[in-house]
């Protein structure tokens, strides 16, 4: 079986506060290490009133304090949203802190709507032709090849750097630049097998990997039956027709009933998006992640599970790794 990660989103439920999300995130993050997950990763969103985690490396810097040996990272950073000078400080900072222990996902998009985004960078210009060359930066910051500006914390520090795409085009350079790829299969799933394709095909070997890896992105909400899994994998499914419809909101509780009552565009949609999903008992989660890893043949998972009760999500990942072993 490939290694298993976690990909926490810092759900904020509804009725509870971003304060109570961080705190969970970081006992969630004590449990994957108990459980031997291989990575705990956070993403950065902005002006999401059911994500916790905007400020991602002062976030991480909480879960390091409370964990001693799990992989901490970012899964990922909107660099276009930063200089890549501020980044490589951030995560150099987080490295002295942790030594070892510190990866560093970087993705193109904004991570929010326009708005916010012109709020973050005050320039929407595309920023699709700066994202490599940012990313080149960037790692010079960690190697000291960028002349007089320098990174301290940072220089001369090993922080892993991933790409992380939803297309063709993160593909192509994680695999130019010969750096490991992370697919966000979990909500983004359309062109994973041809991604998948075309960064091993055209991996170019580097200082940092002398082969190709990729990890993919996979929902799972596993419970005691299939039945109660069902019920909880409700709460994703309303934020993301609430996401959709252009009004986020917290993570909303469980609804009975809540799929079979929406139209059937709607229905289509949420199984398209959601497709790389496990939901159900122990039995059901094994099944679906064999199925999912002999089709998809990746290097990692990178598992996410949004369940609005938080002792339900603890007990997510623990039912998981009852169901699947997991790799060193």
């Amino acid at each position: 079986m490939v290694p298993l990660s976690v990909l926490d989103l810092a759900p904020i439920p509804e009725g509870s506060t971003a304060g109570d999300a961080l705190r969970h995130s970081a006992e969630l993050a004590r449990t994957a290490e108990q459980l031997g997950f291989r990575r705990y990763w956070m993403a950065e969103h902005h002006s999401m009133p059911g994500i916790a985690s905007a400020a991602t490396a002062v976030a991480l810097a909480y879960v390091g304090s409370q964990t001693s040996s799990i992989r901490i990272g970012a899964g990922g950073i909107m660099l276009p949203n930063h200089s890549p000078l501020t980044v490589a400080e951030q995560f150099g900072t987080l490295e002295s802190l942790f030594p070892g222990r510190v990866d560093l996902g970087l993705g193109r998009a904004p991570g929010t709507d326009q708005a916010t985004a012109y709020a973050l960078r005050r320039n929407l210009a595309s920023h699709e032709n700066q994202f490599p060359r940012d990313v080149v930066e960037l790692m010079g910051y960690f190697s000291g090849a960028n002349g007089r500006v320098r990174a301290i914390p940072g220089e001369g520090l090993s922080v892993p750097v991933w790409i992380l795409g939803s297309s063709l085009f993160g593909a192509q350079l994680a695999a130019m630049l010969g750096l490991p790829y992370a697919f966000a299969s979990h909500f983004a799933p359309a062109q994973m097998m041809e991604a998948i394709q075309v960064y091993r095909e055209r991996f170019q070997p580097s200082e940092q990997l002398d082969h190709p890896y990729v990890m993919l992105g996979y929902n799972c909400i596993a419970a005691d039956t299939d039945e109660e899994a069902q019920l909880l994998a409700t709460s994703i499914q309303q934020a993301f027709v609430n996401l959709r419809a252009g009004q986020p909101t917290p993570l909303p509780p469980p609804r009975a009933g809540y799929f079979e009552q929406l139209p059937l565009q709607a229905r289509a949609t949420l199984e398209h998006v959601l497709s790389c999903s496990a939901i159900g008992s122990v039995d059901t989660i094994r099944a679906r992640v064999e199925e999912f890893v002999a089709r998809t043949k990746p290097d990692e998972l990178m598992v996410t599970s949004q369940i609005h009760d938080h002792a339900a999500r603890l007990r997510s990942y623990a039912l998981l790794r009852e169901a699947v072993p997991l790799a060193s």
